[in-house]
C-alpha cells in the first residue's frame, strides 16, 4: 500500500473503544463523555447564510477520481478554480489542464507532500475549499480551510469518529465558517421529488424510513489505484457501518432530522466477515502481501435508528457481496410509502388494490432545480445529475448569500453513525446515544430548506 495515501490514517484504538465500552455500560451516554465539548463555544450556525460572493473562487484539494468528477461539474456551472491540490502531480496536472481548457487562468498547483494543502488554504483569494480525500484527511483539511477563514465542502463521510465529529461542530462555530458534507444523495432526482411531497403532506405522519448502501466494490477494494490504495484499509479497523451518509441523508430530510425532531439512539448488528476472503483468494496471488491482512468489518451491516420523536430508520451497509447498487430509500407515513430501487409508490385507497404504481403521476411535485438545471444535469452525468444540482445549488446560496441547505450539524450528525455503530456492535448491540451537535437548537427550524425551495 502507497505509504502516502495511508499516512495518518486514524482508528478508534483498542484503549480508548474499550474505554467508551467501559463508560457506556454503565450508564453513560456517549453525549455524557463529551459533556465538554457540548458546551458552546460561540454563537451557532443554524440558520447562518454566506456572505454573497457574486463569483466564488473554489481550491479543490484531491484531484482523483472524485476530485475531478466533481471539478467537472463546477466548470459546467462556471465557478472559478483558482487552486489544485494533490500528492500525485500527474493528477493535479490533469485537473489543471481541465480548467484551461474551459477557458480560465491556469491554477495554481500544490503537489510537494501530504501537507500542501497547508499552502493552499492559506491563501487569501479563496471564498471555499473542496475537500475530495481519503476519509482519513476529512477533518483535518476542514479545519485547515476553516482556520483560515475559508468555507469547507467535505466529501463523505465528514468525519470516522465522534471527536472529529465535535471538531467540525466547533471549529465551525469559532470560525463562523460553513462546513458542508457533500452527500449528493440528498439531490437526486427521486430523492427531492419524494421530499416535496413529503413537506405537501402526501404521506401523512411520518412513521419509518430505510436507508443503505448496498454497492459491490470488491473490485475496486483490490484496485492497485485510486481507492484501492486506502479504502480497504477501513475494513481492517472496525466493525460497524463504514459509509452510512448516501441512504441515511435523504431520509434524515424527510424526517426534518436537526429540523424539528433528531436522532436518539442507535443499535447495530453484523454479520460475519467473509466476503472480501472469498474475493482475494479467488483473484489474488498466493503470495500476494494483501492476503495477510485481517479484515474485521462484517459483511452486512443493521443498524436501527430511534429519533426523539419517536420515528424508526433502518441502515444498511455491504460493500463486500454480489449485490446489485442499492440504497434501498424507503419513507413511510399513515396515508403511502415510497420505495427505490425501482422506484414505486404507495397511497392508501389508489386504484389497484395492493399493487404499487410508480412514481410517474407525480412529476408536478419535481424540484425546481431539477426543472430548471436537469437536461444539463443528466448530459453531464455525475450520478445521474446529482453531482450537478449539489454544487449548482451550493453556488446558488454563496452567489446569493442564503444558508445553505446542509450545515456542519448534518455534516457530524449524519457522519456519526459510523462511530455509534462500531460502538453498539462491540457492546453486543447496545443502544449507543447520538450527541446533540446542535447543542439544543434542534428545535429552531422545521424543515430542510431544498424542500421549501422555489
Amino acid at each position: 500500500m502507497n505509504d502516502e495515501m495511508t499516512h495518518g490514517l486514524e482508528e478508534l484504538s483498542r484503549r480508548e473503544f474499550l474505554r467508551l465500552g467501559s463508560l457506556t455500560a454503565a450508564g453513560l451516554s456517549v453525549s455524557a463523555l463529551h459533556a465538554e465539548a457540548a458546551k458552546p463555544v460561540a454563537g451557532g450556525m443554524i440558520g447562518v447564510p454566506f456572505a454573497p460572493v457574486k463569483d466564488p473562487r473554489i481550491g479543490i484539494i484531491g484531484t482523483g477520481g472524485r476530485g475531478t468528477s466533481l471539478l467537472e461539474n463546477l466548470l459546467a456551472a462556471d465557478v472559478k478554480i483558482l487552486a489544485l491540490c494533490d500528492i500525485v502531480r500527474e493528477k493535479a496536472e490533469h485537473a489543471q489542464s481541465l480548467v484551461v481548457k474551459a477557458g480560465q487562468s491556469s491554477p495554481e498547483l500544490y503537489t510537494n507532500g501530504d501537507h500542501a494543502f497547508e499552502s493552499l488554504v492559506a491563501r487569501d483569494d479563496l471564498d471555499l475549499v473542496i475537500v475530495a480525500t481519503p476519509w482519513n484527511w476529512h477533518v483535518e483539511m476542514a479545519v485547515a480551510a476553516m482556520t483560515h477563514g475559508k468555507h469547507a465542502a467535505v466529501e463523505v463521510p465528514a468525519a470516522t469518529t465522534i471527536e472529529e465529529c465535535w471538531k467540525l461542530v466547533d471549529t465551525s462555530e469559532q470560525t463562523r465558517r460553513h462546513c458542508i458534507m457533500l452527500e449528493n444523495c440528498c439531490y437526486g432526482y427521486n430523492e427531492t421529488l419524494i421530499l416535496r411531497m413529503v413537506h405537501e403532506g402526501l404521506f401523512g405522519d411520518l412513521l419509518y424510513g430505510e436507508g443503505a448502501y448496498l454497492h459491490d466494490l470488491r473490485e475496486e477494494l483490490f484496485s492497485n489505484k485510486g481507492e484501492g490504495l486506502w479504502r480497504r484499509t477501513f475494513h481492517t479497523k472496525g466493525n460497524g457501518n463504514l459509509y452510512p451518509t448516501h441512504g441515511l441523508g435523504p431520509v434524515a430530510n424527510y424526517m426534518g432530522i436537526q429540523r424539528g425532531d433528531r436522532f436518539d439512539y442507535m443499535v447495530s448488528m453484523s454479520t460475519p466477515q467473509r466476503g472480501l476472503d472469498e474475493y482475494r483468494k479467488a483473484h489474488l496471488a498466493a503470495s500476494d502481501p494483501r492476503q495477510a491482512e485481517k479484515y474485521i468489518t462484517g459483511d452486512l451491516n443493521t443498524s436501527l435508528i430511534k429519533t426523539a420523536n419517536g420515528l424508526t430508520i433502518t441502515l444498511k451497509h455491504d460493500t463486500s457481496n454480489p449485490h446489485p447498487y442499492d440504497r434501498i430509500n424507503v419513507i413511510a407515513g399513515t396515508k403511502g410509502v415510497f420505495a427505490d430501487y425501482p422506484p414505486r409508490i404507495y397511497f392508501d385507497g389508489q386504484p389497484g388494490e395492493e399493487a404499487w404504481s410508480t412514481i410517474d403521476a407525480f412529476k408536478e411535485h419535481q424540484h425546481p432545480l431539477w426543472k430548471q438545471e436537469g437536461e444539463i444535469a443528466k448530459k453531464l452525468g455525475g450520478h445521474g445529475g446529482m453531482d450537478y444540482i449539489m454544487l449548482y445549488r451550493l453556488m446558488q446560496c454563496m452567489k446569493e448569500g442564503l444558508v445553505p441547505d446542509m450545515d456542519v450539524y448534518d455534516a457530524a450528525t449524519w457522519s456519526a453513525p459510523g462511530p455509534l455503530s462500531r460502538l453498539s456492535v462491540a457492546g453486543g448491540s447496545a443502544p449507543a446515544k447520538f450527541p446533540d451537535f446542535t447543542r439544543g437548537k434542534w428545535h429552531e427550524r422545521t424543515v430542510s430548506q431544498i424542500a421549501t425551495q422555489s
